[in-house]
């Protein structure tokens, strides 16, 4: 019973629900609603474009990099880079091998990786995890296409036949094609179709050929597997996991005798959400499963941006924009450090 807990992407509900809906005991049904992409770009815009452009300014170039000629960092060597990149200089002063990494000249190349499988319908409350995944969508979109950089996507609905492939351009026009191209992903896979992310992760690094920024936005609920496809995207681009989840996913309420049901699989299980010890036998397979999940991207190398449907989408952008600048501070800090140890040991 538990195992279908472990990737579960249902909705707690009196009854069964319909595929694409998840009703609540607690609250009305929510439902896939469409949504104007014009004027959700334009709200987005005021309220949340706005505020993180100003906070990027003059730290921008240094959060995306791209593989241009301008010098963003310099690193230790790793054997899937390429040789080319190698500063002989930094290597002989080091006696460390030492690849630069490069910031475009003049874009950044990013590509949004939508995992709209049927587990992100689901939403307690008044946002679910697909709203949030079109919302994120068009904010990094925005943000990038502001400045004149091209952003694409590969858009996975449910069957990994039905991938949708949106080309890398620039422009507003082309955010709002972009919103339009998410809105109209369905779930194409059957009731009993689980995701399969490691597939849709060894599609994006089949099509995406030069080095970019890709954004895989996804609640991670999927076939195992995934993780190694994931640190193979890894090697060769810079990525960032985004994470879509839902509080109702960690921690079961008393809400009584409640239906759940797999979105993905069309499992239904009936339980009793007023037994306290069934409350925290859910709580502890959930809790096993956020340790495996994360375990997984620490794995990967990647960073993981965590969005949840119950708090404000600039204020996760923010923490994470800012503990990413962290961090690039502290690995200049720490190579600069490092080489002075290492000059003044000879």
């Amino acid at each position: 019973m538990f195992g279908w807990f472990r990737k579960r992407a249902a909705a707690p509900g009196p009854e069964a629900t319909a595929p694409g809906t998840a009703t609540a005991s607690s609250g009305p049904a929510l439902q896939t609603v469409r949504t104007d992409p014009e004027r959700l770009l334009k709200k987005l815009e005021w309220t949340v474009v706005r505020r993180l452009d100003g906070i990027l300014q003059g730290d921008y170039r240094t959060l995306f990099r791209g593989t241009g000629f301008d010098l963003a960092d310099l690193r230790e060597y790793m054997p899937h880079d390429d040789v080319r990149h190698i500063d002989w200089n930094v290597t002989a002063r080091l006696q460390v091998p030492h690849v630069r990494e490069h910031q475009e000249d003049r874009e950044v190349a990013a590509w949004l990786l939508l995992d709209l499988s049927g587990s992100v319908d689901f939403g307690s409350g008044q946002v679910s995890k697909r709203t949030l995944a079109l919302e994120f969508s068009a904010v990094v979109a925005r943000l990038l296409t502001r400045r004149g950089n091209r952003i694409g996507a590969l858009i996975h609905a449910g069957s990994h036949h039905d991938n949708a492939f949106v080309q890398a351009r620039s422009g507003r026009r082309h955010v709002l094609h972009l919103m339009r191209s998410i809105e109209a992903a369905q779930t194409g896979g059957t009731p009993h179709d689980a995701t399969e992310l490691g597939a849709v992760l060894s599609d994006a690094l089949a099509v995406i050929k030069r080095r970019s920024v890709v954004f895989v936005v996804s609640d991670f609920i999927s076939l195992p597997g995934w993780d190694q496809a994931l640190s193979q995207l890894a090697r060769r681009h810079d990525v960032v996991a985004v994470r879509l989840f839902d509080p109702l996913e960690v921690e079961l309420p008393d809400l009584g005798m409640i239906a759940l049901r797999d979105a993905e699989t069309g499992e239904l299980l009936w339980v009793d959400s007023s037994d306290r010890r069934f409350r925290e036998r859910f709580a502890k397979v959930a809790g096993e499963r956020e340790t495996q999940l994360r375990e997984a991207l620490a794995r990967s190398g990647v960073d993981c941006l965590e969005l949840a449907t119950d708090e404000p989408l600039d204020e996760s952008l923010l923490r994470f924009l800012q503990l990413r600048k962290r961090r690039s501070q502290l690995s200049a800090g720490a190579f600069g450090a490092a080489a002075a140890a290492r000059s003044a040991s000879r």
